[in-house]
């Protein structure tokens, strides 16, 4: 540590507040000015997300008549017209209903949804002046965005679009590693009779729809680059100049992260690790940033009649909570049926997803990671709530009779059950006579926390502790 008295603090000093004008002047420089956001304003666009910690996505397209995964025309190499030809006439979603969609959300506890206004495949969900390929020309024979739109804002919920940056069906959209043609030369050799500037402006005019024929758009989730031989990013996709028009049309939208602009801060607002769940916090360059998974209930995010590896209500809960004792927010997809339904299997778990939050959503909603000096128990995971100062510790385990919270001692003022309110007693004892073989003791800063034998009737029991 250096001394009062030493040159080289002044030294120093002096030279950061020379260079300090300079970074900042030059960091300017490099971010666009439409682009141009202080912490304080972008803390307070992503206010409503970052407190709403869960979402649902939904993932509804021409691939739910197959109903063998989203991608079936990747994986099965189906050529457009074919694909097309089809499926096309096939999608007669008669039983889409979006009020039902939008009331099963709000009772899963989701503050939020995003739906796949046009996926890989090219189909379109909205009435699209630039490409028939939609879903007004098919039995469905209507705009499917509006009333989707119409019933989620009703319900009180913010609304989001999935955009895919890929397009298998679009004649000008260059085929690639990634695309459903990768392996046919003929169809390679197409390639140069497509021009991508065409395309680029394709993407531009449709999302110049959905962001200006809708109202008020609150998330955007585009997807994906690939970048490198055989791939495709930010040039590819001219990502500056979408994401320029988007802030244009929507200054107050929130845009995730997959347009290869990830080396820029102004380029994205939060980090999307998809189907795991990361280790910790997700950083960029050491600092925590604002993160949200995407999970499916099972291996598919568009409907698939035959998967077989559905997550447990008790497992898809327990995600939730571990998200956001790391700081992140849980997008959870439903993949509706070709017939505009939500699977039985779905609506199984987000009715029990909705009977855990309709009790324990407090430890949810506004929460965070649990401040460095509370240490997690064993078998259980923290959220803490920074505005009420309330720590939550869910037991995904129960125990028998006792929890330890180890150096919780004078930190604690009141403990209870979340789901009914109810007190639980705890204690702080360290040491005991010989003769007193069943006094439980803990170390001298730990907390003994006294539970009933017989775990309540609640999925994963979480207790409530007030700080002082």
């Amino acid at each position: 540590m250096l001394q009062p008295g030493n040159n080289l603090p002044k030294t120093i000093l002096l030279l950061l507040l020379a260079i300090l004008p300079f970074t900042t002047h030059a960091q300017q420089q490099a971010t666009p000015s439409w682009a141009r956001e202080t912490a304080e304003e972008k803390a307070k666009r992503m206010q409503w997300w970052t407190e709403a910690r869960f979402g649902m996505f939904i993932h509804w397209g021409l691939y739910a008549v197959p109903a063998r995964h989203e991608w079936v025309q990747y994986y099965e190499q189906i050529p457009p017209e074919e694909y097309k030809a089809r499926y096309f006439d096939k999608f007669n979603p008669d039983l889409y209903n979006p009020k039902e969609w939008a009331a099963q959300a709000k009772a899963a506890g989701m503050k939020y949804v995003v739906l796949t206004a046009r996926h890989h495949e090219g189909f379109s969900l909205w009435d699209t002046k630039y490409s028939d390929f939609k879903a007004p020309n098919t039995p469905a024979g209507k705009d499917l965005i509006k009333p989707y739109l119409d019933a989620f804002r009703e319900a009180g919920l913010k609304v989001g679009f999935y955009y895919s940056l890929i397009d298998w069906q679009h004649p000008d959209f260059t085929i690639d590693g990634t695309h459903a043609l990768r392996n046919s030369k003929e169809a390679r050799a197409t390639n140069s009779n497509r021009d991508m500037d065409t395309y680029r402006q394709f993407m531009k005019n449709q999302l110049t729809e959905l962001l200006t024929k809708y109202g008020k758009i609150d998330q955007l989730f585009l997807d994906y680059s690939y970048p490198g031989p055989d791939g495709k990013g930010r040039k590819d996709w001219d990502s500056e100049g979408l994401l320029k028009l988007i802030r244009k049309h929507q200054p107050h939208i929130i845009v995730n992260d997959r347009m290869d602009l990830n080396d820029v801060d102004w380029g994205w607002d939060y980090r999307t690790p998809e189907q795991f769940m990361p280790q910790e916090w997700v950083k960029d360059n050491g600092r925590r940033v604002p993160w949200e998974t995407c999970q499916t209930f099972s291996g598919s995010w568009g409907y698939h009649r035959d998967e077989n590896t559905w997550k447990s209500t008790n497992q898809l809960i327990a995600m939730l909570i571990e998200t956001v004792s790391k700081g992140g927010n849980l997008l959870l997809n439903v993949g509706p049926t070709a017939r505009g339904n939500f699977d039985a299997r779905a609506t199984e778990r987000l009715e029990g997803i909705g009977q855990w939050m309709k009790y324990n959503n407090r430890a949810i909603y506004g929460c965070t990671q649990a401040p460095e000096e509370f240490q997690k128990p064993d078998n259980c995971f923290l959220t803490y709530n920074p505005e009420t100062k309330r720590l939550y510790v869910h037991l995904l385990q129960w125990p028998f009779k006792t929890i330890y919270l180890p150096g919780y001692k004078g930190k604690v003022k009141y403990a209870q059950f979340l789901h009914d309110g109810s007190e639980i007693k705890y204690t702080s004892r360290s040491n005991a006579s010989a003769s007193e073989h069943m006094a439980i003791t803990a170390g001298e800063n730990d907390l003994i926390v006294h539970l009933p034998v017989e775990k309540p009737q609640v999925e994963i029991p979480v207790i409530e502790l007030f700080l002082e």
